[in-house]
Formats: structure tokens, C-alpha cells, sequence
């Protein structure tokens, strides 16, 4: 996996930050961390400074001053690693609700098979998610539905977070205008991509609900979600 990154945008995760720091390394020697830290009062932060110790070459830390929402923290993440020298560049919760071991996945479709984006997705071979209440399953699995009958995208899961990209999906997407910042930002960057007719794939993976810490979704960004898919369609019917 070289000269590959992970981005991880953290928010009290002090239970699960170390474990999954490690699990990624585990994966390959090559491979590098961005944690993206929003000032967690629960130290997130301290616990990443601590691990920079034994990986100083491999781990690194932004910290920002405030929650300033997921889309945010990646934008952030990417022009930071595009200020380096990285070609592939992955997006990776820090609860394990993606699998590190699925990063060789992605990566391979990228590097060996030749896709640009790499969706790791729990739709396009059924429904692979792990517990989770049948009713945010449905909410899930219909809002994607949802986002590919607007938005025309052969994406079976448009809103998953655990993905891939190619140094240059990134380089052409203008980052500054990316203008959600919940869950809608997954939805955005791959409708930004696909714009741009970049090879998008999807990579069969399953989906684990955390364990450990609170889930950061809200009733505001499903809204920005649900809402925020129509503005984003005609706005690019328009600049056609």
C-alpha cells in the first residue's frame, strides 16, 4: 500500500482511537494515519500525541479548535495530504464500523483494477450491516435508493464513508466547494466524481455498528441529507 493514507475525523473516541490506530497498522507497514481531532473533551487528542511517540513516522495529528461537522474535518484531512506526497488516500471511521482489514480491498481496486474511487459499500451484494436496529437499516438502505434515483449515480451505497480515492479525484474537485457537512458530504463527493466521470466502484464490505461511544448522527443531518440532494442536482443541471 504505498504511499497510502488514512483519514480518521475523531470526536470522543478515546475508547476506540488506540485500537483502531493499531488495527490499521497492523494492515501494512506502508501505510500512513491522519487523525483529524475536533478538541475532544474526552483527550482524543493526548491519546494520539502518546501513540505519536512509537509511530512518529507514520501517525499524524491535526486538531482543530472546535465540532465543526464530518465534511469539514475530511476537507480539512484531504488538502492536508494533497500538501503531500500521497496517491491514495482512504476515509475511515475511527469505531470499527469499517474493517481495517478491508483497507486492501479498496486499495486494490484502485491500484490493481484501475477504479479512481473505491466505494467499501453494504449494499451492492444485499444488505451487509451488523447491528443495527432494522429501522435506520431501512432508513440507510431507502435514502441511498433515494439519492441515486436523483441523482442518476449507479451507486448502490452513495451515503458510505469508508472509501478510497485517487490522488487526482481529489486534485480535480474544486474542495472549496463542497458545501455540506454532515452525512450529505459522502453523497456530494461522489456526485462531484461522478461529474467528473471518474471510474467509481463498489467494493462488497460489511458494516459493523460501533460498539464503543455515541453515534454523532442527528435529526439535522439527515435533513441536510434528504434536502440538501435536490439543491445539489439542479444547482449542477444548471451549471451544465
Amino acid at each position: 500500500m504505498q504511499k497510502s493514507i488514512v483519514i480518521i475525523p475523531t470526536y470522543n473516541e478515546i475508547e476506540n482511537i488506540e485500537l483502531i490506530i493499531r488495527a490499521v497498522f497492523s494492515q501494512s507497514e506502508a501505510i500512513h494515519i491522519l487523525v483529524v481531532d475536533d478538541n475532544s473533551p474526552d483527550l482524543t487528542a493526548l491519546k494520539v500525541k502518546e501513540l505519536q511517540n512509537e509511530f512518529s513516522k507514520r501517525l499524524f495529528l491535526e486538531t482543530r479548535k472546535e465540532k465543526s461537522g464530518l465534511g469539514t474535518a475530511y476537507i480539512h484531512g484531504f488538502k492536508w495530504c494533497l500538501g503531500r506526497e500521497y496517491d491514495y488516500i482512504f476515509e475511515m471511521d475511527a469505531d470499527f464500523s469499517h474493517n481495517p482489514e478491508d483497507l486492501i480491498k479498496l486499495y486494490n481496486a484502485c491500484h490493481v483494477e484501475g477504479a479512481d474511487l473505491a466505494i467499501g459499500s453494504r449494499y451492492i451484494t444485499g444488505v451487509n450491516v451488523v447491528n443495527w436496529p432494522m429501522s435506520r437499516v431501512l432508513m440507510s438502505y431507502l435514502a441511498s435508493k433515494y439519492v441515486r434515483l436523483i441523482t442518476g449515480m449507479k451507486i448502490y451505497d452513495t451515503t458510505a464513508g469508508f472509501v478510497c480515492y485517487k490522488r487526482k479525484v481529489l486534485e480535480t474537485i474544486n474542495l472549496n466547494t463542497i458545501k455540506f457537512i454532515g452525512y450529505a458530504f459522502q453523497i456530494e463527493m461522489k456526485f462531484k466524481s461522478h461529474l467528473k466521470n471518474f471510474k467509481i466502484v463498489e467494493v462488497p464490505v460489511i458494516f459493523t455498528d460501533r460498539t464503543k461511544g455515541e453515534s454523532k448522527l442527528s435529526s439535522g443531518i439527515i435533513s441536510e441529507a434528504i434536502f440538501g440532494v435536490i439543491s445539489m442536482k439542479i444547482n449542477s443541471l444548471f451549471k451544465k
